[in-house]
């Protein structure tokens, strides 16, 4: 996957939940067979909080171009892995199922003027498209679990980059180029839903490229631990990272460059969190607020290098990178 450290540790972490894309007697969507010279291959698995996301492997391969095709194939019932060769122009958010992995090939797999709901579904990958001027949010994540986002280009959404709320969890946000954004990547969607979100809401955002996004990098409420793991934040506007009503963050490994604030407790008309930082690297930027007590990380991983996060980043995030 990548010519660093990251590829090596990404793999480790990977465990034996390797997203595989079904080819033999696989079908396009107008029946013939779905053409295998430029099938994309899926990155390992995640790492994190969403490691046992699965998507569609086992299910069998169909090929879309188009917003129809597009939508018969994702609202199908059962596993299914949906290669997107082309732009799919959505007018409204539209709902992926459970079992799917929907997957741009090569550089090629577009959505535009609308987003992906993932609604009251478990296990979905979304991964290697590129997505541009949604009316709403580019992905929007609610009551659901084992959800992967791997491998995105997002920017010019309406509201939200992706969001992730209403006691979802078991995410991991990876590997995306988020960029002419303002609210990023918010993680719980109200003061007011502790009822729902304590408890959930727990992700892994690892080795994602924040380039000059706003604000929401992510914003959390509610979830701890959430941890926000050797991402690469580049001349962000406002702040990075908050965390907010009762929520718990640990910020580790990752590279601040032209950040005058890269994280803090609290924000708007929020309470504060608890946040802890270590091991981070701040050019033209300062470390920022901690505080609180943030629970232990559950899982096993092996933290990049932060000097060297922004080149891994760079080099390895967003479409065509897998």
């Amino acid at each position: 996957m990548r010519r660093t450290s990251a590829r090596h540790t990404l793999a480790i972490a990977a465990a034996t939940t390797a997203v595989a894309l079904a080819l033999t007697g696989a079908t396009a969507a107008n029946g013939a067979p779905a053409p295998q010279d430029d099938a994309p291959t899926a990155a390992a698995a995640p790492r994190g909080f969403g490691a046992a996301t699965t998507g569609g492997a086992g299910g069998s391969t169909v090929t879309v171009t188009n917003a129809a095709q597009f939508t018969e194939a994702v609202q199908r019932s059962g596993a299914l892995v949906v290669r997107v060769n082309g732009t799919v122009a959505l007018s409204s958010m539209t709902k992926v199922t459970a079992n799917k992995t929907v997957v741009g090939v090569g550089t090629a797999g577009r959505i535009t003027g609308s987003g992906l709901n993932v609604s009251k579904v478990n296990n979905v990958i979304i991964q290697n498209l590129t997505f541009t001027g949604s009316n709403d949010d580019a992905i929007n994540v609610e009551y659901s679990t084992n959800v992967w986002i791997d491998h995105n280009d997002i920017s010019n959404a309406y509201d939200g980059g992706v969001d992730i709320k209403r006691a979802s969890t078991n995410v991991t946000v990876s590997w995306n180029r988020a960029h002419n954004q303002d609210k990023n990547m918010l993680l719980g969607h109200s003061d007011s839903n502790s009822s729902e979100d304590t408890g959930k809401l727990k992700v892994t955002y690892d080795h994602n490229w924040f380039e000059g996004t706003t604000q929401r990098n992510p914003r959390v409420r509610f979830g701890n631990p959430v941890h926000v793991l050797n991402n690469y934040f580049s001349n962000i506007g406002s702040y990075g990272v908050a965390s907010t009503e009762s929520a718990g963050v640990l910020v580790e490994g990752n590279y601040f460059e032209n950040v005058k604030d890269t994280y803090h407790l609290g924000e708007a008309a929020s309470s504060a969190g608890s946040l802890s930082a270590k091991n981070n690297t701040f050019v033209n930027s300062t470390a920022g607020q901690t505080g609180g007590s943030v629970a232990a990380i559950p899982y096993s991983y092996s933290a990049e290098s932060a000097s060297t996060v922004k080149a891994s980043v760079t080099s390895g995030a967003g479409v065509g990178k897998i």
